[in-house]
């Protein structure tokens, strides 16, 4: 598909994000255009880059080796195919588009926070200032006009991409919707996320995961 085709909103498209986790350097350039982009305020931080690390050492003898891995993931809200944050909404105020992009309908939130308890990504946030929950609408605004999203577009390793979810995992061997399930991620079966991974050679599955988030207060 082109990219002029991809660069529209079309309803039935079902979007989501593909991350290349092996090219991801965790310069944090998308999360900064997203911020910038939609004049987010301290404390609300609708992309994020995970660091994730942990490992120990080796021994030969008497010889130690450090065997450590760190990856980073960017993370947003992953327009779930099963969204919780949907379910447990008591004003339905937390939407689905045609298009499949989940957002926020501020005429009717009451920021009970519900959304964001039940998110296993944390994806839904308060804005204090409005009283009413916000989070990542993949730019609608931006592709409304042939734009790609602010963090797609800022990132320095293009390792961040977006389109019909489908496709991207037709063009990138994610058969089975299973790729997002790398720590410090959530199991993907609960929500079915529309966000496919290309993961990094240590990577970790996440019920398999041996490390630690390294920036907790970051996220």
């Amino acid at each position: 598909m082109s990219d002029s085709t991809k660069n529209l909103t079309r309803a039935g498209a079902d979007y989501g994000f593909f991350f290349d986790q092996s090219l991801c350097t965790g310069c944090k350039a998308c999360q900064v255009a997203c911020k910038d982009k939609h004049g987010l305020p301290v404390g609300i931080t609708w992309r994020r880059v995970v660091e994730y690390s942990g490992g120990s050492w080796q021994t030969s003898g008497n010889t130690f080796s450090p065997n450590v891995f760190t990856y980073y993931t960017s993370v947003s809200c992953n327009h779930c195919e099963n969204p919780v944050c949907m379910e447990v909404c008591p004003t339905t105020a937390m939407s689905k588009r045609e298009d499949g992009t989940v957002y926020v309908d501020e005429s009717k939130c009451v920021g009970c926070r519900y959304c964001q308890w039940a998110c296993p990504y944390g994806a839904p946030q308060l804005d204090t200032r409005t009283g009413h929950m916000s989070k990542c609408d993949l730019c609608y605004d931006y592709r409304e006009t042939g734009q790609d999203p602010a963090c797609v577009s800022a990132c320095p390793s293009r390792a961040l991409d977006w389109g019909p979810i489908d496709e991207l995992r037709k063009a990138h061997g994610d058969t089975d919707g299973t790729t997002a399930g790398i720590a410090p991620l959530p199991d993907p079966s609960i929500t079915k996320p529309h966000l496919v991974i290309h993961p990094h050679r240590d990577a970790q599955k996440w019920d398999e995961g041996t490390g630690a988030i390294a920036n907790p207060q970051e996220i």
